[in-house]
């Protein structure tokens, strides 16, 4: 029995307890349950590491793209030019690679000091850790994601392990993963941390080109909110970066700068709607690639100046996201797992408004069934994936039904912005 007071006098009465109180008391936070979940989790990672680590033994290392990754590495340590064709084929060679054309990264080197831990791994270590942080920032994507919709009671985030580009990235050793935490730490970090919102977009800047419409609404909702924390945020870490990797090649823009008028490079093809236009117009020709990136921009103009004063990176960011690998003159398939948080949010939305989620699921499977399947990522087979994720985000949250507009998932996250900071 539980004593409660009268308003205005002192007689005092007695109030009945709930009996589920009585059955039930409220136990405080256990730690040692908080332990045991992080052991579990811990041991699962260790024994997942194990497996790998043993089936590496029987893997040549230099299949995948992540060789491109490991000797930029090992040429930024040597003080040598990562972009050499030539240096790199040798070195190539000389851990097992048979192809006749050297596999180098084209990133521009603002962002190539993240890749300089590889050059202090062996080739074999170097693609145990590559793959295992790769997991883990695919884990970590999905609970930060977690969090960003409400820490809502479902299970639906754990499908971000099966989506089709974030398994292929983790086939093909590409960076696709670690952009997507990037972005996804971007929407966390935003409103509380807009300084530290801009560092964390490092990584992104290893493939600009997937993100020139995002970078360009960035700029614009900076401006217009005065949030120039954010730019700043970017704009050190993107200097401290470039600044340490001129300390192990001084001429190292030079080189790269020679690296992208390489025609190996320019005659690569990507299942993207440019490279599909310059089929069309003038294969020998660059300049089509770039009209799909050129009206994407003028569009991102228009859709952010017309949404400024409600502007929300969780809606309108992941939107603009998502038009702008679509018109990325250059990308892979591997490069759409940034595109998790877009159609995460797309299922949220179809769930929480009571519309089928039968379409986003239908496009995810295909994806998949192609994946599985063997077809291979660089043929024209993939192409129709980007412009799928864009009508299941548009399907999720923007169509309307029986007249209502739908409703985002709800959130407690510091990630929703709205209004000056």
């Amino acid at each position: 029995m539980a004593i409660v007071g009268e308003s205005a006098g002192s007689k005092l009465v007695e109030a009945p307890m709930n009996p589920a109180e009585t059955r039930n008391p409220p136990r405080p936070t256990s730690y040692w349950r908080i332990a045991a979940a992080c052991g579990i989790v811990m041991a699962g990672f260790l024994a997942i590491a194990g497996s790998y680590a043993l089936s590496l033994q029987g893997i040549n290392p230099t299949a995948s793209d992540f060789i491109g990754y490991w000797v930029a590495g090992q040429q930024l340590v040597r003080h040598a030019n990562p972009y050499d064709l030539q240096a790199v084929l040798q070195l190539e060679k000389s851990v097992g690679y048979d192809g006749a054309e050297p596999r180098l990264t084209p990133s521009p080197p603002v962002g190539l000091l993240l890749l300089l831990p590889l050059g202090k791994l062996s080739v074999k270590a170097g693609l145990f850790v590559w793959t295992m942080t790769q997991f883990a920032a695919l884990a970590l994507s999905l609970t930060v994601l977690w969090l960003l919709h409400g820490s809502p009671p479902t299970r639906l985030h754990l499908f971000g392990f099966v989506f089709a580009p974030a398994i292929a990235c983790l086939q093909a050793g590409q960076l696709g993963v670690f952009l997507l935490l990037s972005v996804v730490l971007f929407l966390y970090f935003i409103r509380t941390n807009p300084f530290l919102a801009g560092a964390v977009l490092l990584p992104c800047m290893l493939k600009p080109h997937l993100f020139v419409l995002f970078f360009l609404a960035l700029i614009l909702w900076a401006g217009f909110n005065q949030a120039y924390r954010v730019l700043e945020g970017a704009a050190s870490i993107a200097a401290a970066s470039s600044a340490l990797t001129l300390f192990f090649d001084p001429a190292i823009w030079t080189h790269y700068v020679a690296m992208t008028r390489s025609a190996t490079l320019q005659d690569r093809y990507t299942p993207t709607l440019g490279v599909a236009f310059r089929l069309m117009v003038a294969w020998n020709a660059e300049w089509p690639r770039f009209v799909p990136l050129a009206i994407g921009c003028g569009w991102a103009f228009w859709y952010f100046w017309t949404r400024r004063d409600h502007w929300d990176w969780m809606d309108q960011g992941l939107l603009v996201l998502l038009v702008s690998v679509l018109c990325s003159p250059y990308a892979w398939f591997t490069d759409e797992s940034v595109l998790l948080p877009a159609v995460l949010t797309a299922a949220m939305c179809a769930r929480q408004n009571n519309r089928s989620p039968l379409p986003i699921a239908l496009a995810a499977g295909v994806a998949l069934a192609e994946l599985a399947s063997g077809v291979k990522i660089t043929t024209w087979f993939f192409l129709w994936t980007s412009p799928a994720w864009l009508a299941c985000y548009l399907y999720g949250t923007r169509l309307k039904k029986s007249g209502t507009q739908p409703e985002l998932p709800q959130t407690s996250s510091p990630a929703r912005v709205t209004g000056n900071l």
